[in-house]
């Protein structure tokens, strides 16, 4: 294997690790700062889902350092077998329950 090769094989694995790493970012930012987390419920034109996929590559970066709130896609939350989950895009918000 010639050097060139070499180099970049390295810099191809050293680049794919740090694209996970943001992915796995994101997906923090989005559990931390959104409260998305896994199944969590978001409410969309009054209808109440499940999330199933957050799309991290849908963020994008705000002029204040921040994050935009990520596109979702999900089932309605009473029927939550439904085969195919429903893009919402950003459209949505986490459910608030009321506490007493």
């Amino acid at each position: 294997m010639e050097y060139g090769e070499s180099v970049q094989k390295v810099l191809l694995r050293k680049i794919r690790k740090a694209e996970q790493d943001l992915m796995q970012l994101k997906m923090d930012y989005c559990r931390f700062v959104f409260g998305l987390t896994h199944r969590a419920r978001v409410v969309s034109e009054g209808i109440t889902y499940l999330v199933l996929s957050v799309d991290v590559e849908s963020m994008a970066s705000t002029e204040e350092g921040a994050y935009t709130r990520p596109s979702v896609a999900g089932v309605p939350a009473d029927k939550p077998d439904q085969a195919e989950p429903i893009p919402l895009g950003t459209d949505w918000v986490l459910e608030q329950h009321n506490k007493h």
